[in-house]
């Protein structure tokens, strides 16, 4: 297996998050879900259609887990939002996904920056809202110093790694996308000026013609970002889009056996 590759499988070879760090009262979320989001009401929380886990405690406050999964037989998923509420931009990232996709078995990495509730909401096909989350003990992850220095991380930006594996009756494919995702709220470690925010903000991936998923993001999203999702295999080949904020734009295709 590539090293590249190896390195990022390994952060998901853990065991199931215990389920002990549900939601609590936040008046941050409250906020957010009407200034942001138009909820005035709150989305009911139903494990039969969506769950969120994570960690009750982050080992890495820059690269927490965070894996959304419907069980067999839940309704469609129109589209939903990642919500961390006290990172400095609350809105992680912003799905839509195709029908080959569900029902979602989803996994990424955000930073969080302080206690927080983790929080997915969903709109289903008919409309109706749903959402799911953890509360998570973290710090600082968003001003994390980034992992490698500033020369190396230009030289690899925008290569991508792809892995697809059978399982259940299901592929799981792993996409890795090599990319500092500056947060702007991070300093170099050799002139301790601040770094300006540079980040994916746009990320398509198809299988042929046929959507699996789209992605809007903010600073939330980890550097170096890995994307692990089951999927219904139609046998064309993988075709990734990536775009970030300072205008690059990158296209990669995958055999699905890769």
């Amino acid at each position: 297996m590539r090293p590249l590759l190896t390195a990022a499988l390994c952060l998901w070879a853990v065991p199931a998050f215990a389920q002990e760090n549900p939601l609590l009262p936040s008046p941050t979320w409250d906020d957010l879900r009407v200034s942001v989001l138009g909820l005035e009401a709150e989305p009911p929380q139903d494990a039969g259609v969506l769950d969120l886990t994570a960690p009750m405690r982050a080992h890495e406050a820059a690269i927490v887990p965070v894996h959304l999964l419907q069980p067999q037989g839940a309704p469609e998923i129109q589209s939903l939002s990642l919500i961390v509420d006290e990172n400095p931009a609350p809105v992680a990232a912003e799905y839509a996904f195709g029908d080959a996709m569900m029902p979602l078995d989803f996994e990424v990495r955000l930073r969080v920056d302080g206690y927080s509730g983790v929080r997915a909401i969903a709109t289903l096909q008919d409309g109706a809202p749903v959402m799911a989350g953890r509360f998570v003990k973290a710090a600082g992850g968003c001003s994390a110093p980034p992992g490698r220095d500033m020369a190396e991380m230009r030289q690899v930006m925008g290569q991508m790694r792809w892995r697809s594996t059978a399982e259940d009756g299901r592929q799981i494919g792993t996409l890795m996308i090599r990319h500092p995702n500056f947060s702007g709220l991070q300093r170099d470690q050799l002139t301790l000026l601040p770094i300006p925010a540079h980040f994916i903000d746009r990320l398509e991936v198809r299988q042929g013609d046929e959507l699996l998923f789209t992605m809007s993001a903010g600073i939330s999203v980890s550097e170096d970002p890995v994307f692990r999702f089951a999927y219904q295999p139609n046998g064309q080949p993988i075709h990734v889009h990536v775009e970030d904020t300072n205008g690059n734009i990158w296209d990669q295709s995958f055999d699905q056996a890769s």
